[in-house]
């Protein structure tokens, strides 16, 4: 069996400080290459967020179409206007700004 020397003991001490500034130091660096999170989603909607909210309820598809469907909103790829957005849906009816932007997020984001 071999026995470690003094030096051998405190040369792999060393070592073992070294490393663990070494992986301190390159830390932040990997943090600062992670891409950024993805946007909140009221940040998607844009004016058109505030704009939901003083609108008259209950509305429908095409009431929103003829008040807001010049207006653009980002999708996973691109931006689109609301009159796009809603180009599917038949004249559906909301109750509420909360019903509009739920439908309008998820159909953004079935593409």
């Amino acid at each position: 069996m071999m026995v470690d020397s003094t030096d051998d003991q405190d040369k792999h001490a060393r070592d073992e400080e070294g490393h663990q500034r070494e992986r301190k130091g390159t830390e932040p660096r990997k943090r600062s290459d992670e891409t950024e999170p993805p946007h909140d989603q009221d940040d998607q909607l844009g004016d058109l967020d505030a704009a939901l909210d003083d609108h008259d309820y209950p509305t429908t598809v095409d009431e929103l179409v003829t008040a807001y469907g010049d207006r653009e909103v980002e999708s996973k790829r691109d931006w689109k206007s609301i009159e796009e957005v809603f180009a599917p849906i038949d004249n559906e009816t909301y109750d509420s700004a909360d019903e509009v932007r739920q439908r309008i997020l998820r159909l953004l984001y079935r593409e």
